[in-house]
């Protein structure tokens, strides 16, 4: 039987099937493409299973092949990725302006991996009510500045207050599977929450000594969301660590650099310090933003940067 993966705890998962809800383990081990993940089904997956043992316990047989995912670096187990969903229509970055702040360099790396799959992606400004300082407003400036050009909507919300978050959020989320990402603390499982008051997910505060997100959802989970639509609700990402993209491909997956490839004069350009670089000209042009190339050379050079 097919069925779709709603839940992952690691070990068990829930499955959405013509038998309804089912919670299922996964017998054996997977290879997938040479990948080592810390997690081989991931929620949004499409599995083959059934039952066994006089229907009593319930196995996934098999992975059906993914149309897209998010994959990031291993936090815990070097060499290891972990795949945040699959078979997602849609991403929004969830990002806070303070208490946490969201980095450039976190925003740009998330980009570079819903690119890398032509998955459309937002970011949306949470805690929208908390703003008060001037320099609070001069970064949701520059955001705006910087992202709603590339085609990266930049949404305002609080989820707290509740301010356009459905007149702004709910238009986006019809029909489609949408991934919610983001650090620890930004508010997804509030948001989600408001969206959908049935998740009934965990909150807490963020931290007042440390002013970073505490973490509270534990596994990925998949919410139905009016019709047709669903809402993957995932753990709070500290580090967005970027594999499966070679050096020579990674300039494809920024849009503001990827207008002018083939342009070089060398075939094998980094547009770093190359002769008759198109990315370098119109980079002192005003054409590419400053804060977009250094993320772009700092993820060359696998230097996370934290601004």
């Amino acid at each position: 039987m097919k069925g779709r993966v709603m839940k992952s705890t690691g070990s068990w998962y829930t499955l959405q099937s013509e038998k309804g809800s089912v919670n299922a383990r996964l017998r054996g081990k997977f290879k997938q493409d040479d990948l080592k993940l810390t997690n081989p089904i991931s929620v949004g997956d499409w599995v083959d299973w059934d039952f066994e043992d006089q229907q009593e316990t319930a196995v996934i047989r098999d992975i059906l092949p993914r149309e897209n995912y998010i994959i990031r670096k291993s936090t815990r187990k070097q060499q290891f990725s972990h795949i945040l969903a699959s078979n997602i229509d849609q991403a929004f970055l969830v990002v806070t302006v303070r208490d946490p702040r969201t980095s450039l360099g976190f925003i740009d790396r998330f980009l570079v991996s819903t690119e890398s799959f032509r998955i459309p992606a937002y970011i949306i400004v949470n805690k929208a009510d908390a703003l008060s300082k001037e320099k609070d407003f001069e970064y949701l400036s520059l955001l705006k500045e910087i992202y709603d050009p590339l085609g990266y909507p930049v949404l305002e919300v609080s989820a707290l207050n509740q301010e356009n978050l459905i007149e702004v959020m709910a238009p986006f989320l019809h029909g489609k599977t949408t991934l919610l990402a983001g650090h620890s603390g930004v508010g997804k499982s509030t948001l989600l929450n408001r969206l959908i008051p049935q998740a009934n997910q965990a909150t807490r505060s963020v931290s007042k000594f440390t002013s970073k997100g505490v973490h509270t959802t534990t596994f990925a989970e998949m919410f139905a969301f009016g019709d047709e639509g669903y809402l993957i609700d995932t753990p709070g990402i500290k580090e967005f660590g970027i594999l499966e993209i070679e050096d020579q491909e990674l300039s494809h997956y920024f849009v503001d650099l990827r207008r002018y490839l083939g342009q070089c004069r060398y075939n094998n350009c980094k547009h770093v310090n190359e002769p008759g670089c198109a990315v370098m000209e119109a980079l002192e042009k005003g054409e590419i933003h400053p804060y977009r190339y250094e993320s772009y050379v700092n993820i060359l050079y696998e230097e996370d940067s934290h601004r």
